[in-house]
């Protein structure tokens, strides 16, 4: 079964803001790099393009991870699901900004009992 993770850079990879390139997040990087070895693919997910993006995937290559692809879906998702969106397919995405659903709905239901 192929499991795919997207993984944001800025502040999550990379502690840093863009479009520096700063301190390296290396318990996530050495998470990844064992889930890479269990056959998971991991697309590096992010929003930086030319130059900052080149340096963003050496800085991943530089620090143990190469990505199986970036900001692009795997073949295999494609072909499962008929179309390449424009939205990275994955069973697992890690960025700074993400929010799971449960959580959302926690935080709903807490406004609603103050309202």
């Amino acid at each position: 079964m192929l499991r795919i993770l997207a993984v944001d850079f800025d502040k999550t990879l990379s502690f840093s803001n863009y479009p520096d390139v700063g301190d390296p997040n290396t318990s996530l990087f050495q998470r990844l790099i064992n889930l890479q070895r269990k056959r998971w693919v991991i697309i590096l997910w992010t929003c930086r393009c030319g130059e900052p993006l080149k340096e963003a995937v050496k800085f991943c290559i530089d620090n143990g991870l190469t990505p199986d692809y970036v900001n692009e879906n795997a073949p295999e998702a494609v072909t499962e699901y008929g179309s390449d969106s424009r939205k990275v397919y994955a069973d697992l995405y890690i960025d700074d900004k993400c929010c799971g659903v449960k959580s959302v709905e926690r935080r709903l239901r807490r406004r609603r009992r103050r309202v």
